[in-house]
């Protein structure tokens, strides 16, 4: 993997294998001229098969920024974004699943719906849905709530749906997004329990985004986020 403020700055990777991701000198700018807002500025980055990373910064520091555009939720104002070992392939669902700060969950249907609705509306079968909704709902510990709604849920529930609904494709990269931003200490620890599991378990990457340290001490790989700019502080061995 590589991370780096500028091209002075290489990280060594293992380059035997394609990354699931690369950017490189990634820019977006909102608005223009005078209005014109710099989220993020000259990002270079590599994630391979199996990282873990947590992305720490404050809020507004370009954290958002730089994970919607890791995911092609965004187009960048300047640089490239390439996903090499996922070539061909839709990314949402399936290769990369994004996980967002609030669970955002439909009210009107329930969790096992929830949990299916994106691969029913990527074309897959009702029947071939379900059974990968169930299966992520299990792998999370909530097959037992599969019937309820979503206003009968906690707030950790919720979350941990949420992770289920983003995970039912089976990706190879999981983008969280401060997805703890609204828990209590210990129901964050639990749904970030959840993603460190899942992903560990089935082999995907996990890039994490996080204003909270607890949460970032987890996980050996840290890249900081400041002003918009992208630093590599720690790489695991």
């Amino acid at each position: 993997m590589t991370a780096q403020l500028d091209s002075s700055q290489p990280v060594a990777l293992d380059s035997t294998t394609s990354p699931l991701v690369r950017c490189s000198a990634l820019a977006r700018t909102y608005g223009r001229g005078y209005a014109a807002v710099v989220a993020l500025h000259d990002a270079t980055c590599e994630i391979n098969a199996g990282q873990l990373v947590a992305l720490v910064g404050p809020s507004g520091s370009g954290k958002s920024t730089l994970l919607h555009l890791l995911a092609g939720l965004d187009s960048p104002t300047a640089g490239t974004v390439e996903w090499p070992a996922l070539a061909g392939a839709a990314l949402r669902p399936g290769p990369i699943a994004v996980v967002f700060q609030a669970p955002s969950l439909l009210a009107p249907l329930d969790v096992l719906e929830n949990v299916a609705l994106p691969l029913l509306l990527a074309g897959a079968e009702p029947a071939t849905a379900n059974e990968s909704a169930r299966a992520a709902l299990t792998n999370l510990g909530l097959d037992g709530i599969a019937a309820k709604l979503p206003d009968e849920l906690s707030g950790g529930q919720a979350q941990r749906v949420a992770i289920a609904r983003a995970l039912a494709g089976r990706p190879r990269l999981i983008l969280a997004d401060e997805p703890t931003g609204q828990l209590d200490h210990d129901t964050a620890a639990a749904v970030v329990d959840a993603l460190l599991a899942t992903a560990v378990r089935s082999g995907a990457a996990l890039v994490i985004a996080t204003h909270d340290q607890d949460t970032a001490a987890r996980f050996a790989t840290r890249w900081r986020v400041a002003d918009g700019r992208l630093f590599a502080d720690e790489i695991s061995s």
